[in-house]
């Protein structure tokens, strides 16, 4: 495995079009060039126009919000894990998580309210926009994804399953280069990333090698969690990345992770199962792994993952 990272561009794939309707050309054109570029990166770049009519007000709100006093920061929780702020032990790193955040009370009244008790109504509607834009796009690759495989019908059983979580992130300027989380595959079903100026982001290619991604402004960067993996009965290789960040810069990130909601059982399609090859996986629900992720994470099993937990 290779220690240094190299520059890439990964595919970009255009989903400003409005005229990018199921059935449609531009639809089949767009479908084929994601089947493409997750069989040779596992990820992609999707070029999304109207993104950059608010990328100005994210990265500001961002900045507003990690700007505020610790204490005051501190007293956005949680009852459920890896919910509400969290601060890195480093200091380097910190993030919010957001529950069920396409839901926009959630971050207009649970987020917001709690920490400008007088409200802070830009704020609010600057994250509600872009998390808005980010779940409708992540609803348009994962149809995409699913006619790819021939199991479209379960699209909207999905979609209507579907929790969607934001994090919201600050990475401080540092002179150290130790990746932050260490790499990892994401748990959801579809990550969507969107990022300022400052990159640190490396995606692990098919031989290894960690690459360097330089998205554009206009672009969200799209990876496959473990959820959709397993959903696929291994159909779908997941996302093997991290973030190594070293400069004095601040680097602020936005990722929307579309996640099954609790409850629901996620369990490979019959269509994705024949006498040559069996199920990989035993049906789960996801936030019951989530408890048990967290209590072997407390033991010190830090590589536990959704295959061990499910695997038949």
């Amino acid at each position: 495995m290779s220690s240094e990272s190299s520059p890439l561009r990964l595919p970009v794939i255009d989903f400003s079009k409005q005229e990018l309707k199921p059935g449609s050309p531009q639809w089949d054109s767009a479908k084929h060039q994601v089947r493409e570029a997750l069989e040779e990166y596992g990820c992609f770049e999707a070029s999304l126009d109207r993104v950059l009519e608010v990328r100005k007000a994210v990265f500001g709100a961002l900045e507003e919000l990690f700007d505020l006093p610790l204490q005051t920061k501190q007293l956005y929780v949680s009852d459920k894990p890896s919910r509400g702020y969290n601060p890195a032990v480093s200091g380097l790193h910190e993030h919010i998580v957001i529950d069920a955040a396409n839901i926009a009370e959630n971050i207009e009244r649970g987020l917001t309210t709690t920490l400008w008790p007088h409200g802070n109504i830009s704020f609010s509607k600057t994250l509600v926009s872009c998390t808005k834009l980010a779940s409708g796009l992540e609803k348009t690759i994962r149809r995409m994804i699913l006619e790819i495989f021939g199991v479209e019908k379960y699209a909207d059983e999905l979609i209507e399953s579907t929790n969607y979580i934001l994090k919201v992130i600050k990475y401080e300027g540092s002179e150290t280069s130790e990746p932050y989380p260490a790499a990892h595959f994401d748990k959801s079903m579809i990550t969507l990333l969107y990022q300022n100026e400052v990159n640190g982001l490396e995606i692990q290619n098919k031989d290894g090698e960690w690459i360097h991604v330089n998205p554009s402004p206009n672009s969200f960067i799209v990876l496959i969690g473990e959820s959709l993996n397993v959903w696929l009965n291994g159909g779908l290789s997941s996302t093997f990345h991290r973030v190594i960040k070293k400069g004095i810069n601040t680097r602020y990130c936005v990722a929307l992770f579309a996640t099954p909601r609790g409850g629901y059982q996620v369990k490979v399609p019959e269509e994705l199962v024949d006498d040559k090859n069996g199920p990989l996986f035993k049906p789960f629900d996801y936030e019951e792994f989530w408890t048990t992720f967290y209590t072997q994470a407390a033991q010190g099993n830090y590589g536990y993952d959704l295959k061990t937990y499910c695997s038949v």
